[in-house]
């Protein structure tokens, strides 16, 4: 879990963080990437383990549009970690238990993408599309408050 609150600042110190300009492209190709990732996680015959791993990398972008959009991109060894981790302090406390499940996802697809096949079940497969529909949401309305100039 995330249990360490970093700043975003710390994370650039320890080169975990790059700066990096974002633009309209940019966050719009992304978007994209999610609707789509979100759609086919739920494609009939898909297993469970590229349902929840397909649903995971929209999450993990969504996530990613929070950094860029703030001004930096992840750098290295671990950054799907670094990407929630910052999502937590981009978003605050009252995302924390979101920034926590998304991070659990990360490892169990660590696991299912690396070193056992049907570890994931339907229903986490199943919860996991849905809560990455809910993030988007999230992810819009933000963008819509912060950063409008970025969406179309």
């Amino acid at each position: 879990m995330l249990a360490m609150k970093m700043n975003l600042r710390h994370l650039l110190d320890q080169d975990k963080l790059k700066r990096h300009t974002t633009s309209k492209e940019e966050i719009t190709n992304l978007l994209s990437l999610v609707k789509r990732d979100l759609e086919d996680a739920k494609v009939k015959g898909l297993s469970c383990d590229r349902k929840f791993a397909t649903a995971y990398n929209a999450a993990l972008q969504l996530a990613t549009i929070l950094l860029y959009c703030e001004g930096y991109k992840p750098k290295g060894i671990g950054h799907h970690f670094t990407v929630f981790l910052s999502m937590k302090e981009i978003l605050g406390k009252n995302y924390n238990d979101l920034t926590d499940y998304f991070d659990a996802c990360r490892a169990k697809r660590n696991i299912t993408d690396y070193t056992h096949a049907g570890e994931i079940a339907e229903k986490e497969a199943e919860e996991l599309v849905k809560e990455g529909k809910k993030f988007l949401v999230v992810i819009m309305r933000w963008l819509e408050k912060k950063y409008p100039e970025l969406i179309e």
